[in-house]
């Protein structure tokens, strides 16, 4: 099991350890982030391995909408930090318990991301070239 520590992101505050953070204002709240923002949390843990792997469960959450039930506010939505805690550290506990099926759907998942990226940027170059070719005609 690992230790996580999760405080309210202050740009002023100095980061020694290994961290992330996590949205938390707007409509994508609970978005696990690698560079800071403006309404965020910070996630701090002892090593790379575990920063990675907390980064990962922060992931499947919110893109399973888990964050969205415990969101308030009626104009910008928002998550309080003593109920990203709890419902935090409750999650990270059922994903160690299940630790090697856990780091298998990392795995996948992280595969799934790599060709996604692929066929971005091929849909990319696609676009740049029709443009070329419109460009051309249009000469």
């Amino acid at each position: 099991m690992t230790f996580h520590n999760v405080l309210t992101h202050q740009s002023q505050r100095p980061i020694t350890q290994p961290h992330f953070f996590i949205l938390s204002k707007g409509k994508n709240a609970g978005k696990p982030l690698k560079e800071s923002c403006p309404n965020c949390f910070l996630i701090t843990v002892k090593t790379e391995e575990e920063t990675e792997n907390l980064y990962w469960i922060a992931y499947f959450l919110w893109k399973a909408n888990f964050w969205h039930q415990f969101q308030i506010g009626s104009v910008i939505p928002f998550i309080r930090i003593t109920t990203f805690k709890s419902c935090f550290r409750d999650e990270v506990h059922k994903a160690y318990k299940q630790h090697q099926k856990h780091l298998d759907f990392v795995k996948r998942i992280q595969q799934l991301e790599a060709l996604q990226n692929h066929y971005s940027k091929t849909i990319e170059q696609i676009e740049k070239l029709k443009w070329a070719l419109l460009q051309n005609q249009l000469r």
